[in-house]
C-alpha cells in the first residue's frame, strides 16, 4: 500500500505545480503556446506584433528630396525592416527641398506630418514603426553600410539583407544603415506592399484640415458656376435650389517649369522616348477633349510655386474649364504658412480627391496619386477598366488616348517592384475606351 500511496502523492504535487505554472506563469514568459497541433514554450510574444519584433530596429538615414520620393524612401526602409523581422525607428523627413534649398534643408519628425499611432494601426501585423524612446540600449548598433555603384547588384543587396537574419548580426538590437539615401536603395518589394504602407500614411489633423480647406473651397466655387448655368437654363426648383450633386473637379498636375522641362528633354534623348515632355498648350488641348464631363468645371492646377507669378497658366483654356491655382483659389495663404513638405502633401491630397486627375506619367508626384487612387477603384471592385463608362479616372496627358484627349490611367498592381512599372508608358495598364462618367 505505501508504495502506492506515494505515487499517488507524487502525482497530486505535479498535477499542484503544474496547475500553478499555468495560473501564473513568470512574467514576460508564456510556457504554453499553440502552433498548429504541437505546444512549444515561447517567451517573445510580448516582444512581438503577429511577427514584427518590438524588441529588434533598424535605423535609416534622414529621407530627404520631393515628397512622393520620401513616401517611396520610407516605404523602402520599412519594407526593409519587415524583411529583416524588424520595427523601423522613426525617421526624420526633410521639410525643403533637398537640391534647391540647401541652406533651409530641416529635418521634420515623421509624426508631425502623419498620425503614428494610425499608421500602426492600419498596418498591423504587416509592419511597425517605433521611436527612439522604445530602444533599451542594450547592444551598439550595428552598422550596415549599403553598397554603391554598377558592381552593387540587386542580388548582391539581397544576398547583403539575408545576412543581417544570421544571430551574429540579428543580435543586435539596432541594425543601422549607413550609406545612399534609401530611395535610392534596390527595391525587392511588390507594388501591393507600397500600395499597402501608403494606405497606411494618414495626415495628421492639422495637415487634413488644411486640405479639407482648399478642396471645399474648389467646390463651393464648383457650386456657383454651375448654379449660374442653371439660373440660365431655368433649371432650378421652384424653391430656388437645385436636385444636383456636389460638382466635381479636375485636377491638373502640369510640370512645365523651366528645370523639369530641362529634365524631362534629357529623359527623352536618353531613352530614345517622346512622350515624356507636353506644354501648356498640349496638356490644355488634351484636357478638353475628355468626353463625359458636364460642364462649366473646375480645373484645379497643381503648378510649381515659381509659376504662380505667370498668369498665362491660366489663359486660353476651353470654355467650360474653370482653371484655378492657389492664388486664384484665395488659398495661398494657407500654404505659405508651412514648409514646402506640407505645402506638397495639401497638393497631394488635393489631386488625389479630385473626380478626375491628370498628370504626367513620369513624374512621380502623379505617380503616386495614380497608385492611391488605382488602389480605391480595386476596392470599388473594378480592377481593368477597357470598355466601360467608370467614375473617379486618372490620364496621363503625355501619352495620346483616344480622340485626342490623354491616355486613361491605372497602376499595373500586379508589378513585382515599384521601379518596374518605370512612371512611364508601362505604367499604363489597360485602361482605353473608357470615358470620365460625371453629372
Amino acid at each position: 500500500m505505501k508504495p502506492i500511496i506515494c505515487r499517488c502523492f507524487v502525482l497530486v504535487i505535479f498535477i499542484l505545480v503544474l496547475r500553478t505554472i499555468l495560473l501564473f506563469p513568470f512574467p514576460g514568459v508564456h510556457w504554453f503556446q499553440q502552433r498548429g497541433y504541437f505546444w512549444i514554450p515561447t517567451s517573445t510574444a510580448s516582444n512581438s506584433q503577429l511577427g514584427v519584433r518590438r524588441d529588434k530596429f533598424v535605423e535609416v538615414p534622414q529621407i530627404v528630396w520631393g515628397l512622393n520620393n520620401q513616401k517611396i524612401a520610407f516605404a523602402r526602409a520599412i519594407l526593409t525592416a519587415r524583411f529583416l523581422n524588424r520595427t523601423l525607428l522613426m525617421p526624420s523627413l526633410s521639410a525643403s527641398l533637398f537640391y534647391k534649398e540647401i541652406d533651409l534643408l530641416e529635418p521634420i519628425s515623421f509624426d508631425k506630418l502623419f498620425h503614428l499611432e494610425k499608421f500602426n494601426s492600419l498596418c498591423y501585423g504587416f509592419i511597425r514603426l517605433g521611436r527612439y524612446s522604445d530602444l533599451l540600449n542594450q547592444t551598439k548598433p550595428f552598422e550596415l553600410r549599403k553598397g554603391s555603384g554598377r558592381k552593387w547588384t540587386k542580388e548582391r543587396d539581397l544576398n547583403q539583407l539575408k545576412q543581417c537574419k544570421e544571430n551574429s548580426i540579428d543580435k543586435f538590437e539596432v541594425i543601422r544603415i549607413a550609406g545612399k539615401h534609401p530611395f535610392l536603395w534596390h527595391d525587392h518589394w511588390p507594388v501591393r506592399d507600397y500600395s499597402k504602407i501608403f494606405e497606411c500614411l494618414v495626415l495628421v489633423d492639422e495637415i487634413e484640415n488644411e486640405a479639407m480647406k482648399v478642396t471645399s473651397r474648389i467646390r463651393e466655387i464648383g457650386v456657383k458656376e454651375r448654379s449660374k448655368v442653371d439660373i440660365a437654363r431655368n433649371e432650378l426648383n421652384s424653391d430656388g435650389s437645385e436636385d444636383q450633386p456636389t460638382p466635381p473637379y479636375i485636377a491638373v498636375h502640369m510640370r512645365i517649369e523651366k528645370d523639369w522641362m530641362i529634365h524631362c528633354k534629357k529623359l527623352e534623348q536618353k531613352s530614345n522616348i517622346s512622350q515624356i515632355c507636353s506644354s501648356k498648350e498640349e496638356i490644355m488641348e488634351r484636357v478638353a477633349h475628355i468626353t463625359g464631363l458636364r460642364q462649366p468645371i473646375v480645373v484645379y492646377l497643381a503648378v510649381a510655386d515659381s509659376l504662380l507669378e505667370d498668369g498665362s497658366v491660366l489663359s486660353g483654356w476651353k470654355d467650360g474649364l474653370l482653371p484655378y491655382e492657389k492664388k486664384r483659389l484665395g488659398v495661398w495663404d494657407i500654404y505659405t504658412k508651412h514648409p514646402y513638405l506640407i505645402r506638397s502633401a495639401i497638393d497631394y491630397e488635393v489631386c488625389s480627391r479630385a473626380d478626375v486627375f491628370v498628370g504626367n506619367s513620369f513624374s512621380t508626384f502623379s505617380g503616386l496619386i495614380v497608385l492611391s487612387r488605382t488602389q480605391k477603384l480595386i476596392g470599388m471592385g473594378i480592377t481593368r477598366a477597357c470598355g466601360i463608362d467608370v467614375g473617379f479616372a486618372s490620364y496621363a496627358y503625355n501619352i495620346l488616348g483616344e480622340s485626342g484627349g490623354p491616355k486613361m490611367w491605372m497602376t499595373d498592381m500586379s508589378a513585382s517592384s515599384l521601379q518596374s512599372i518605370s512612371y512611364g508608358t508601362n505604367n499604363i495598364s489597360c485602361y482605353s475606351g473608357s470615358k470620365a462618367m460625371l453629372l
